[in-house]
């Protein structure tokens, strides 16, 4: 009998979860229901499973508004009813209009509208109203022929005690104060679920309305095989031709990885291709390996990663560059005969390619049937205080007060008091509908079929749910992903061409794992640039394990993850690395499985080892652990029902309860954070790529990762790098810089994009202008020529881009004046003559280093002509340099650091301290330990030269100083200010 329930995926308007809406319906005796959330259908099939293990009987549909207006309510006599329904919204949302006041014909769909928004005579005859409890004795004196087009309409958005929660997600929604609501903007205090028994005792008197509503339920069905796949079932528009395709691709690619005497290989593949038709997956390899031939097709690099680089037949075909054959991978892993779902490619490609790959990705696969991945934004802790906040006008101060020091007394009042009533129940509530990172759906039907597609701001068809639903529903997306560190890759090649004329080849990159002069790059961890390996925690377990092989850095790759790290295992693994003969396993079990990592459990893989091996469960238990670990999995009881399991287990075994506690401990702490070895291979075979290019091509290198804006850290060290790497780093120059950064021989000029306040667009014309038709001569012909105004010509001068004019800064900026201030010219088109203008005859002014490296900091962020060290009122540059540290262990010293980065960490008593890393004078880098009394008196203040005093200390090679006391060294004064 309930025609229109709303969930809390009406967002901020129900507050009924989907669980709390079957629990609810058991419990008052109802057993069909339509969910009709307003606007979307984002938990209908979710609904609909949910309800079909509860043995309820749950329809389709959607409740239609504009704003806070109720225009009808559609019931989907089918599923190509919901189909019907969802295409009306997804129409909306593609055109950005507003919904009709009359919708159209649908043939497979009820209308129900609200009581007095039309007469029964105008009624189509899938059409009926809607009546709800407190209007039965408007319609008592109605002829009775109306009241067979009526329907009984208890809508449900709370239970009874959420009301002033739905209140408060009204005001959240209409941005204003609690205060300013006004009734329609907010439900009925009545839209709750209402027992069926007194349901039909309320409508007794009206037993047409009970039948009418019972016909309507009784003639809609809502059906979903969530067992079966929903992907796109054929590459080629038939299984068999599918089938050839694929042997016959990876047959040509095994050609190319591996040698045709190889017979582990080939055997490999050949069941692996057996393992994939049986299980009607080849659509799904060749639409991966359709969109990485696209990309090869445009020059584009990828990295193929994840549990994908388990699979030979993806070796071969190009999608991954990880040989699971050396690596010992169990295609196991990636797809089995016991799978239900198909697998996961990932796929990364450059920051700037990627909408390029999307636009192949729509273009080529039928529209209607490609849409991205959704995902919902939801409320969390902070943003659940904010919001409120709001609501109630507290001033921000107070706000900020709440979220950071939430036992503050002053926190304590009626006010604060309402708010806290609701913090736990609106935890985690749906907030706003929004995009996952990466997935794309490829369907074999049309996806309205599933859900509603929204239209975010870029452009692309977007579904209304997530990817658990998704995955629940047996579709498996396709990740494709974007990252910095391919640009670097793809650009620098590039870059190398242009500068030495010299073509070279990333691929194949098995041959530089054995390259003796990367394995020195990466053993001196000199890695800044590289992907994946530079930042200061990675850089320093690089030098901790010595690293200086493929292997080591696939395990340091999963082991800097949190979850092993947090274990306490990280530590251990170091100490094992580098002495495995004293390894004392904690049982047989271990050194059976994990003798490789040296009883450490490092990947996701080793987990489900010790989970089967040690813990009794089966594959298939151990499997569920692992997903959980990646997120994938959200049933908690199916957790704690594995849990009881590995106990058991444990107890008959006779093993000690102890050590069952601690491996499980440290089985957990793996959750959501670490690496399946395939994933830690894929990212090692990038950064041995990356390292290939720093250590033959570093000046390029770093070109490239400066135009792709770094990586994980700001520009400064990119261009200390250079530096280092033996480049004469130079300023913009209107003659000779483009927008990003260029190299000639040994020389870099940063690009008009490295100028903090430059005008894009000029940045851009710049160059292309002087590409057209010459070198500029004079800031007359410059003006002339690219339309720039006073303002910019200003930045251009104080940064030395007409240095080339044999003149000071200073005469420049008096020419400019001259020139331009009475020019009040928006930066639009060029002049059509050259300027007549007469040049002062001016004194020679002066001009100072000082005021050069200011305007740098100023205008750039910071320095280029010489380093912050110049700055610096002292000469002092400390009693030790960074190279020198390991001679210094137990030492106290003091240094000189340019601040790069710090990283903020809890101790076990949840007491701050810091990780430092800086820059000597040299331009090395040297690490800073700030435990909490030290961090407390002598706090890192962000950017700045420091003075830093404490003892060295050294941990299995990798030196760093334990900061006693710091503090910023005062700088020379800025002399344009004086």
């Amino acid at each position: 009998m309930m025609l229109n329930l709303h969930s809390y995926f009406s967002l901020r308007y129900g507050t009924l979860s989907l669980e709390d809406m079957v629990e609810g319906l058991l419990a008052t005796g109802h057993d069909t229901a339509v969910l009709t959330d307003i606007n979307n259908s984002s938990g209908s099939l979710d609904l609909l499973r949910l309800g079909m293990k509860a043995g309820l009987n749950i329809l389709g549909g959607m409740e239609f508004r504009n704003e806070d207006q109720l225009l009808y309510i559609g019931i989907a006599r089918n599923n190509e009813g919901f189909r019907q329904l969802n295409e009306l919204m997804t129409t909306h949302n593609r055109e950005a209009s507003r919904l009709p006041d009359s919708p159209p014909f649908l043939n497979q769909v009820y209308m129900i509208y609200p009581y007095g928004s039309r007469s029964v005579k105008d009624l189509r005859e899938n059409e009926y109203i809607g009546i709800k409890p407190n209007e039965r004795n408007l319609i008592r004196l109605e002829p009775a022929a109306n009241w067979e087009r009526y329907v009984i309409l208890t809508p449900v958005s709370f239970i009874p005690e959420d009301y002033k929660l739905h209140c408060q997600l009204r005001a959240i929604d209409h941005n204003i104060l609690f205060s300013q609501l006004d009734k329609r903007m907010v439900a009925d205090k009545e839209e709750v679920l209402i027992p069926k028994v007194r349901l039909l005792e309320m409508y007794r008197d009206f037993p047409m309305l009970i039948r009418n509503t019972n016909r309507l339920l009784g003639s809609c069905s809502f059906e979903l095989d969530f067992k079966k796949m929903k992907n796109k079932e054929s590459f080629t528009g038939n299984p068999v031709n599918d089938k050839q395709l694929l042997h016959k691709y990876t047959m040509e690619g095994s050609m190319r990885r591996y040698s045709k005497t190889d017979k582990v290989a080939l055997e490999r593949i050949k069941r692996e291709l057996e393992i994939i038709e049986n299980l009607r997956f080849s659509s799904y390899f060749l639409i991966t390996d359709d969109i990485c031939r696209y990309a090869r097709s445009r020059d584009f690099h990828y990295v193929g990663r994840g549990s994908g680089a388990n699979s030979a037949v993806a070796y071969c075909l190009g999608i991954t560059d990880v040989d699971p054959i050396d690596l010992k991978l169990p295609f196991e892993r990636f797809l089995n005969p016991k799978r239900q779902s198909p697998p996961d490619f990932d796929i990364d490609f450059s920051w700037n390619e990627r909408d390029d790959i999307y636009d192949y990705i729509f273009n080529r696969y039928q529209t209607g049937h490609t849409a991205l991945m959704g995902a919902m934004s939801t409320f969390r802790s902070r943003s659940i205080l904010r919001e409120l906040g709001k609501v109630y006008g507290l001033p921000k101060a107070e706000i900020d007060r709440l979220v950071h020091e939430p036992e503050n007394m002053l926190n304590k009042n009626e006010v604060t008091n309402t708010i806290l009533s609701v913090y736990n129940r609106m935890a985690d509530f749906p907030n706003q509908r929004t995009i996952h990172a990466s997935g794309v759906l490829i369907s074999e039907q049309p996806l309205t079929y599933y859900s509603a597609l929204d239209y975010p701001p870029k452009g692309l068809p977007t579904m209304q749910f997530d990817m658990y639903v998704s995955e629940d529903i047996g579709f498996e997306k396709f990740d494709i992903l974007s990252q910095r560190g391919i640009g670097h890759i793809k650009d620098c090649r590039e870059i190398v061409k242009q500068n030495r004329g010299i073509s070279i080849d990333t691929g194949n990159p098995k041959r530089f794992f054995e390259d003796p002069k990367i394995a020195d790059q990466l053993r001196s961890a000199n890695t800044i640039g590289c992907f994946y390996v530079e930042s200061p925690a990675m850089r320093q377990l690089i030098t901790k394990l010595r690293c200086d092989d493929y292997l080591t850095l696939v395990a340091a790759s999963s082991i800097i993850r949190p979850g092993v790290a947090s274990s306490g295992m990280m530590a251990e693994f170091i100490r094992r690395h580098h002495n495995p003969e004293a390894v004392v396993y904690p049982h047989p079990v271990f050194k059976e499985q994990l003798e490789e990592t040296y009883g450490v459990m490092v990947y996701q893989e080793d987990v489900m080892k010790i989970g089967h091996a040690y813990g009794g469960l089966d594959m298939s238990d151990a499997d569920v652990l692992r997903r959980m670990m990646s997120g994938k999995y959200r049933s908690k009881e199916h957790l704690l029902e594995i849990e009881s399991k590995f106990f058991e287990h444990c107890r008959k075994q006779g093993y000690p309860e102890s050590a069952s506690r601690e491996i499980w401990r440290q089985m957990e702490s793996f959750a959501g954070y670490s690496f399946n070895k395939a994933h830690s291979a894929s990212f090692a075979v990038e950064s041995y790529q990356s390292l290939f290019l720093k250590t033959y091509y570093p000046k390029e290198f770093m070109v490239a990762v400066l135009n792709n804006y770094g990586g994980f850290y700001n520009r400064k060290v990119y261009v200390n790098e250079a530096k280092r790497a033996g480049a004469r780093v130079n300023l913009p120059c209107v003659n000779r810089s483009v927008f990003a950064a260029t190299i000639y021989g040994d020389d870099i000029f940063l690009g008009f994009d490295a100028l903090l306040n430059l005008n894009d667009k000029l940045a851009l014309r710049i160059p292309a202008e002087r590409m057209a038709n010459g070198e500029y001569t004079s800031l007359d012909n410059f003006v002339l020529r690219t339309g720039a105004k006073l303002e910019q010509l200003i930045i251009l001068i104080r940064t030395g881009a007409f240095r080339f004019m044999g003149l000071g800064k200073k005469e420049l900026l008096w020419e400019a004046h001259l020139l331009l201030s009475k020019d009040k010219r928006a930066e639009t088109v060029p002049l059509l003559f050259e300027m007549a203008s007469r040049k002062p005859v001016l004194p020679k002014l002066q001009s100072s280093v000082l005021e050069d490296y200011y305007d740098e900091i100023e205008l750039i962020g910071f320095g280029i002509s010489g380093s912050l060290f110049d700055l610096a009122r002292s000469d002092y540059k400390g009693d030790a340099k960074a190279a020198d540290l390991m001679n210094q262990e137990g030492k106290m010293i003091r240094m000189v650091g340019d601040f790069v980065v710090e990283k903020y960490v809890r101790t076990k008593s949840e007491k701050l301290m810091k990780f430092g890393t800086f820059l000597d004078a040299a331009g090395d880098f040297f690490d800073t330990v700030h435990f909490p009394p030290s961090l407390a008196q002598y706090p890192l203040r962000g950017n700045g030269l420091y003075l830093i005093e404490g003892k060295v200390v050294v941990e299995f090679g990798c030196p760093a100083i334990e900061v006693a006391r710091c503090g910023k060294m005062p700088l020379k004064p800025d002399p344009r200010s004086v």
